[in-house]
C-alpha cells in the first residue's frame, strides 16, 4: 500500500514515505507561516510608497489575528472531531488567496484588511491543526527516530523558519526587486501550492469520530485542560509574550529606524525580521536541554531573557543606532523563540488526547495577543503624551519580570503527570 492509499484509509504502512511524513506537514507549516509574516518588512513600504500613517499599517499587521483567532478555536477542535487532513489541507491554498489579494491591493486598506485576515485563517488552521498533525506523526508510531518533543520542536522550528525566511525574503524583493507590492507575493503562491500539494500524501493520524458518536460542536468547543492550574499560572503568563516580543523587533523597533538605516529602510526592516526570527530559530534547538516536566524552567528562562530584551529595546529606541537595534532585536527574538517552544512542550504535557489541538489554539490565541503591541505603542506615541518609546518598552520590561516572579511562585506546582522517559 502506498503512501497515497494510506492517507486515504486513515492508517499508515511502514515505508519510508510514512516515516518522513512529517516533513510535509511541517512544509505546510512553513508555507503558512511564510505568507503570515511575509507582510512585515513591508509596513514600511506600504507607509513610505503608499501614503498610510504608522497606527494604520501597525493595524494592517494585526488585522490578520482576525483570521487567526477564530481558525485557532474553531480549527483545532474541529480536526479532533473531523480528522487532521480536512482541514489542514486546505490551509496553503487559503494563503495563497491571501496573498493574491494583498499583491492586487496595496492602495486599498480594506484589500489589505482583506487578504491579511485570509493569510491568518490559513495560519491558525496551520498553528493549531498543522502543529497537532505534526506532533501525532513525530511520534514513535508514526516516526521512530523521534525523540520526546519532537513534536513541539518540530512545529516550532518550521513556523519560526516560514515566519523568517519569509520575511527575509520578501523584504529584500521590495526593496530591489521588480513590482515591489506583487513580486513577494508571487514567490509565496508558488511556494504554499507546492507545499500544499505535497500534504496530500501525508497519511491521517486522528480518524473522524463518528456521526452517532459526535457531540454537539458547542461542546467539542469547550476545552476543559484550559482550564488546568498548570496552564493558567505558568502557560498564560508567557504566552502572550511570544508574539509581542516578536512584533517589537520586526515592527516597533524598524519602524523608529527608517530614518536611520542607511537609504534601504525595508531591507533593514526585513533585516532585523531575519536576525529576530533567525536568534528564534536557533535558541528553540537549546530548548531541549533547558525544558524539564518536572518544573517551569523553560518558561522562566524564557521570561528572564524577555525582561533583557525589553530592556534592550528601550535603549535601542532610545539611541537609534544600527548596532543596538541588532543587538535589541535578537534578544528579543531568542526570548520569542524560547517562550514559543517552552510553551508548547508544556501545551502537550497538559493536553488529553481529545483536547490537543484545541488547547494548542487557545496558546496560540493568547500568544497573538501580542500582535497588538506595535499599534497600542503607535497609538499612545501619536497622542503626543510624555510617554515615548523607551518608556513603553520599561514598561514592558517591568510587566514580564512580573510574569517571571509569578512562574517562578508556581514553579513546581500542579506539574502534570510526566512519562518516565520524558523525566530527567
Amino acid at each position: 500500500m502506498t503512501a497515497v492509499d494510506d492517507a486515504t484509509t486513515g492508517t499508515a504502512s511502514p515505508s519510508r514515505e510514512r516515516v518522513r511524513a512529517w516533513v510535509l506537514v511541517a512544509s505546510g507549516m512553513f508555507a503558512v507561516a511564510w505568507g503570515g509574516n511575509e507582510f512585515t518588512p513591508l509596513l514600511v513600504m506600504y507607509r513610505l510608497d503608499h501614503g498610510f500613517s504608522q497606527l494604520v499599517v501597525d493595524t494592517f499587521l494585526f488585522a490578520y489575528v482576525l483570521g487567526i483567532v477564530p481558525a485557532l478555536l474553531i480549527g483545532g477542535p474541529l480536526s479532533d472531531r473531523l480528522g487532521r487532513r480536512p482541514l489542514m489541507l486546505p490551509a496553503p491554498f487559503v494563503a495563497v488567496a491571501g496573498s493574491l489579494i494583498l499583491a492586487t491591493g496595496a492602495d486599498s486598506a480594506v484589500w489589505l484588511i482583506a487578504g491579511r485576515i485570509l493569510s491568518g485563517v490559513a495560519l491558525g488552521i496551520g498553528m493549531a491543526v498543522g502543529g497537532s498533525w505534526l506532533k501525532e506523526l513525530s511520534s514513535t508510531e508514526h516516526d521512530p527516530t523521534a525523540r520526546a518533543g519532537a513534536g513541539a520542536r518540530r512545529a516550532a522550528m518550521s513556523l519560526t523558519a516560514g515566519f523568517g525566511i519569509g520575511a527575509g525574503i520578501a523584504g529584500v524583493l521590495a526593496q530591489w526587486g521588480p513590482w515591489p507590492s506583487v513580486f513577494p507575493y508571487a514567490v509565496h503562491i508558488v511556494i504554499a501550492l507546492a507545499a500544499g500539494i505535497g500534504m496530500w500524501r501525508v497519511p491521517e493520524t486522528r480518524a473522524a469520530v463518528p456521526k452517532a458518536e459526535r457531540r454537539k460542536l458547542s461542546t467539542d468547543l469547550k476545552i476543559p485542560s484550559a482550564g488546568h492550574r498548570r496552564f493558567l499560572y505558568v502557560v498564560a503568563p508567557v504566552a502572550p509574550w511570544v508574539f509581542g516580543a516578536a512584533a517589537s523587533a520586526y515592527a516597533v523597533i524598524p519602524a523608529l529606524m527608517t530614518p536611520h538605516s542607511g537609504g534601504a529602510p525595508i531591507a533593514f526592516s526585513a533585516l532585523l525580521c531575519v536576525i529576530g526570527l533567525g536568534a528564534g530559530f536557533a535558541i528553540q534547538a537549546v530548548g531541549r536541554r533547558i525544558d524539564t516536566p518536572s518544573n517551569a524552567r523553560a518558561v522562566a528562562v524564557a521570561l528572564a531573557v524577555l525582561v533583557a530584551g525589553m530592556v534592550l529595546a528601550a535603549v535601542a529606541s532610545s539611541a537609534l543606532t544600527v548596532p543596538l537595534a541588532m543587538i535589541a532585536a535578537m534578544m528579543l527574538g531568542c526570548g520569542y523563540g524560547m517562550a514559543l517552544v517552552s510553551g508548547l512542550q508544556e501545551i502537550q504535557r497538559i493536553a488529553g488526547p481529545d483536547d490537543l489541538a484545541g488547547l494548542t489554539a487557545v496558546f496560540y490565541s493568547l500568544s497573538y495577543l501580542g500582535f497588538a503591541v506595535p499599534a497600542v505603542m503607535a497609538a499612545i506615541a501619536g497622542t503626543g503624551s510624555a510617554i515615548t518609546y523607551p518608556i513603553m518598552f520599561v514598561v514592558g520590561a517591568v510587566a514580564a519580570a512580573a510574569s517571571l516572579v509569578l512562574v517562578i511562585v508556581k514553579w513546581r506546582a500542579h506539574v502534570p503527570e510526566a512519562t518516565a522517559s520524558e523525566r530527567r
